[in-house]
């Protein structure tokens, strides 16, 4: 605001002199842009924090936040203490100390702004998962190193390489008893077919489990304090030199066939320096033909700046991924396809798609994506699926369930809306005529069907309401009438999904329901017998 003050003062004394009122008008854009909360697309990163139940997804975005001091203490998912992870802010994630719903998250690290989405690891929550891959610019893998690569992982894998999204390893839990990262590794390599290598190893395992060395920098990294927060920088311990020599050989060569310009130094006998095998690992990362591996445990805190350090070294900024609008068919007959402009200013008319729907305290609360342009508080924007024009009462960023009101969003930041009536994966525009759609998110089909209705009759109103409630907000959960058995049938990915919403009907609608195998409608066929 100092900057406003002093660049509006500046323009004031010299009205007169037209070159640099000009040079002072910039200035002042900039600086508003600035005192709106701007930050560069080469300081961004959008990620998301992926994997198989039970491996620590939801623990890692707690450490995250801590330590780049989003939050001023740490608890657990399965809260002893009665608070819980900040991420899991439902009563039945906190009850079951599981992720049910993605949440949405921002915070500093080393002057870069990361909004991380923290998404379930059941297969009964994989829309949560879709939809925020669909918006995201990279991921975190996230393996446990006892059970490795488990089924829900290959699932996450396939989503990842439906919307090309490049990621980095974190093999979590080396605390763990029977901790074993090289299988974890070699599984990676195995059954996903990824071409993989450490970037760090641990020091210890199990119970011994004292630090990482750093195979690119070659030095130990040990964890201090009471959280770890404090980081010393040391020399590699001398029983693990050999191993830290062939491991960083390893992942030279592996970076080597993945990357020409690394692969060309290989050839050649060359030693290639930090910055040289650094930047070979991002181009790789970036183009999805390498991935990164990293270790630690975030439940002991370690190894979790390292990571945030990768996040920030080797993942993509939101130019350096391209997004497509389609062409409705009214314009184009062949569904041509429009690059989007990820610059962060309003020179280019806003595009952002509506990727995840949720019922809050003040309304419907509507997750976007900006892919284009900027998009400023009490403006107007285009349903291009319904046709509506909308105004936008309230912006805000998301840390979790808490809100915090912004005035403006640019390409490349992730907000929420409220009062805007919409479906999950429509896009909006600020041209009426610009008759423009974003690629869709994959909706899987259900696989199971339950008979529900509500326990006390005069709970009608209330049953329907949360129904239509949760039809909304879920592609995945689907609602039909049954004429035949007078049933209502509800469909879905799992036992565990339908079970969720019938305590959520209860909880928050007052209205507790009773399922159960759906009836099949038995039809009596007459034939006249032939004499």
């Amino acid at each position: 605001m100092r900057l406003l003050r002093a660049a509006s003062a500046l323009t004031q004394r010299h009205l007169h002199k037209p070159g640099r009122v000009a040079l002072t008008q910039v200035l002042i854009s900039s600086c508003r842009r600035f005192s709106d909360g701007f930050t560069p697309n080469e300081r961004i990163r959008n990620i998301g924090i992926s994997a198989h139940i039970d491996s620590g997804k939801t623990t890692l975005t707690e450490r995250v936040l801590y330590y780049t001091g989003r939050i001023a203490e740490m608890h657990e998912v399965r809260g002893k203490d009665g608070v819980g992870a900040i991420m899991d802010s439902m009563e039945l994630e906190r009850q079951r100390g599981i992720t049910i719903q993605s949440a949405a998250t921002y915070t500093m690290w080393k002057d870069h702004n990361i909004n991380i989405i923290d998404t379930p690891g059941h297969v009964d929550f994989t829309i949560e998962v879709e939809r925020s891959l669909r918006v995201l610019d990279g991921a975190v893998l996230v393996l446990c190193a006892v059970g490795g690569v488990q089924c829900q992982t290959m699932t996450v894998n396939r989503q990842m390489k439906r919307y090309t999204v490049p990621f980095l390893t974190f093999i979590n839990k080396l605390d763990r008893q029977g901790a074993n990262p090289s299988r974890a590794l070699q599984q990676l390599r195995t059954k996903l077919n990824h071409n993989a290598a450490f970037v760090n190893i641990p020091i210890g395992l199990e119970g011994n489990l004292r630090g990482i060395v750093d195979l690119i920098e070659e030095r130990s990294i040990f964890f201090e304090g009471p959280f770890g927060q404090s980081i010393r920088f040391d020399e590699i311990p001398a029983e693990m030199r050999v191993e830290a020599a062939d491991r960083r050989q390893e992942l030279v060569e592996c970076v080597a066939n993945a990357d020409e310009t690394l692969g060309e130094m290989f050839l050649e006998e060359r030693v290639p320096t930090v910055h040289d095998i650094k930047a070979a690992v991002r181009r790789a990362t970036v183009q999805r033909v390498f991935t990164p591996v990293l270790v630690g445990s975030a439940l002991k805190n370690k190894g979790v700046q390292p990571l945030l350090d990768a996040v920030l070294e080797y993942l993509p900024n939101p130019t350096e991924v391209q997004n497509y609008a389609i062409l409705n068919e009214q314009e184009s007959s062949d569904g041509s396809k429009i690059l989007m402009d990820p610059t962060r200013d309003d020179s280019h008319p806003f595009v952002g798609l509506a990727f995840k729907l949720e019922a809050g305290r003040f309304g419907q609360l509507t997750y976007m994506r900006v892919y284009q342009g900027c998009l400023r508080k009490t403006e107007y924007i285009h349903n291009t699926r319904s046709g509506k024009r909308v105004r936008v009462q309230r912006l805000v960023r998301l840390h979790a369930d808490q809100l915090q009101d912004v005035e403006v969003v640019y390409a490349g930041d992730i907000c929420a809306l409220f009062g805007i009536d919409c479906a999950s994966g429509d896009t909006f525009t600020a041209r009426t005529n610009a008759n423009l759609s974003m690629e869709s998110i994959h909706v899987p089909d259900p696989v199971i069907s339950m008979a529900i209705r509500p326990s006390n009759k005069n709970d009608t109103d209330k049953f329907s309401k949360g129904i239509n409630r949760f039809t909304r907000e879920d592609p995945t959960f689907r609602v039909h009438f049954d004429t035949e058995s007078k049933e209502t049938v509800i469909s879905g990915m799992g036992e565990l999904h339908l079970e969720i919403y019938s305590q959520r009907m209860e909880r928050e609608y007052n209205c507790p329901c009773v399922m159960g195998k759906p009836k099949v409608a038995f039809r009596e066929t007459v034939t006249s017998a032939v004499p």
